[in-house]
């Protein structure tokens, strides 16, 4: 099963100002999308469930200070990037 992968206007935004201001976690961010395709809850960048979630939400680590957040929806297999920035809720 191949989970499709979307992204908010939000998470589009945060992506792209990484290929300019740090081309390394820009790469990274795209092999943690391939994987997002395959198996959202496991593989590199230490997947994990986000406390405050409602167990569909997750991040994954991009660099000490970013996170890669998204949601899984398995009914309709599709993974919701939310952001690559930040580290969950601080701004």
């Amino acid at each position: 099963m191949e989970y499709k992968v979307i992204y908010t206007k939000g998470a589009d935004k945060s992506i792209a100002k990484f290929s300019k201001s740090n081309p390394k976690a820009y790469k990274k961010i795209f092999e943690f999308i391939k994987e997002l395709h395959e198996h959202p809850r496991t593989g590199t960048g230490h997947p994990e469930p986000l406390l405050e979630g409602n167990n569909s939400t997750y991040s994954r680590c991009i660099t000490k200070k970013d996170r890669l957040v998204y949601n899984i929806y398995d009914e309709s297999v599709t993974v919701l990037v939310l952001t690559a920035e930040g580290h969950y809720n601080d701004k």
